[in-house]
């Protein structure tokens, strides 16, 4: 079931994911300046006032996050404070599988944003509802029956695409259903996958004709990974596909060397990327109806450990866009060692929260039906 995402001529809102993966560092991102409990703990990888932008008398950005400041005086981000899940996990992948399927509890191979996109495309009509930039399916894309196209770069998708003559196309969309034929317990192919990879053909077709009709004078770095991935959102954007997903991710975040270094690289090329893409975005004329939700499977320990920092709990995650309501959002970091987790920053968002919000006030979907309960919405973003 569906809510109405639009009001009067406003488009449908869409979402953009960009996941942190490995696990950012929370207080190296969000940096609690002004307490010296951060210094105590972090004798190594605590930023000093050089290396720090002060967001008021006791938070600051990284100093590699220049253009994230700059959204946030624009008012067009939320710095959600503390975000995270009951019980803790700190594996990589269970944690991310926790991100992914929104069950903290239960094992699921359905991501919470395939759910999403069989309610906006039920019949499956089309096959770009979602995309995906990077290697592989994120599980947050994965749901039975829906189709998500997996990208490279756009200028070489869809390969099969350019052959010759529709018969040599039915030939390689044979040769491909050979490929996507899975049995089932009785030996026959399984019809599901075998649509699924087909639709994925088809959503090739759409998208390598994207570029053609892209025109921009936005410069993304060709060696920023995340800013190639989000150059191709903008390019996909363009071409008006009706896409209402698009997932990027850029990593490794697991800072457990040499972090001061590393984490101010990784915060380098994300902070080009975004400023890229958000110019981009407004030539565009879609910065009212683009959100940018960005997040990591969790932050690390609140103690250094000499060389960089360990898989920790609580995190810090951001939301942009010209229709978002920015400021900071939760508690402060509590680093007291009453307040501490196990050496961790406490939660205080659960991070389902967020998602009942992008589910209904971006996509404009039924949040209970994805997240198999209710949650209370943020006042994240305006309709």
């Amino acid at each position: 079931m569906t809510t109405s995402s639009t009001n009067g001529h406003q488009k449908p809102k869409n979402l953009v994911v960009i996941q942190l993966s490995g696990g950012n560092d929370y207080l190296n991102t969000l940096v609690p300046y002004q307490d010296g409990l951060y210094y105590d703990f972090r004798p190594n990888m605590g930023l000093d006032s050089e290396s720090v932008i002060p967001l008021d008398e006791k938070i600051a950005f990284n100093s590699h996050m220049g253009p994230f400041k700059r959204l946030f005086d624009q008012e067009k981000m939320a710095v959600l404070m503390g975000i995270g899940y009951p019980e803790p996990n700190r594996s990589h992948f269970r944690s991310m599988d926790i991100w992914h399927t929104a069950e903290p509890f239960t094992s699921s191979a359905v991501g919470w944003l395939g759910k999403a996109n069989s309610l906006l495309d039920p019949e499956g009509k089309n096959p770009v509802t979602t995309v995906n930039f990077g290697r592989g399916l994120p599980r947050a894309l994965a749901s039975p029956g829906v189709s998500v196209a997996s990208v490279g770069a756009l200028e070489s998708y869809g390969l099969y695409t350019g052959l010759a003559g529709a018969r040599n196309r039915d030939a390689m969309l044979d040769t491909v259903s050979r490929i996507y034929q899975p049995m089932d317990e009785s030996g026959i192919p399984s019809r599901r996958i075998l649509e699924t990879g087909r639709g994925a053909l088809d959503g090739a077709d759409l998208l390598r004709e994207a570029p053609s009709t892209y025109d921009s004078d936005v410069e993304y770095p060709e060696d920023n990974p995340i800013a190639q991935s989000l150059k191709g959102i903008a390019q996909v954007m363009s071409a008006e596909l009706g896409t209402r997903i698009y997932y990027a991710a850029h990593g490794s975040f697991d800072t457990h060397t040499n972090e001061l270094v590393n984490h101010a690289l990784l915060w380098d090329q994300v902070s080009t990327a975004v400023s890229c893409f958000w110019d981009d975005v407004q030539q565009q004329g879609k910065g009212e109806e683009t959100v940018v939700w960005m997040f990591s499977e969790f932050g690390r320990r609140i103690a250094d450990n000499g060389a960089g920092t360990d898989h920790g709990s609580g995190g810090v995650a951001f939301v942009m866009g010209d229709s978002v309501n920015s400021g900071l959002y939760g508690e402060y970091p509590k680093l007291a060692m009453s307040d501490q987790l196990d050496g961790d920053v406490h939660f205080n968002t659960d991070f389902r929260q967020v998602y009942a919000t992008l589910l209904e006030d971006v996509l404009g979907v039924e949040s209970e039906t994805v997240l198999k309960q209710k949650f209370s919405k943020l006042e994240l973003i305006t309709n």
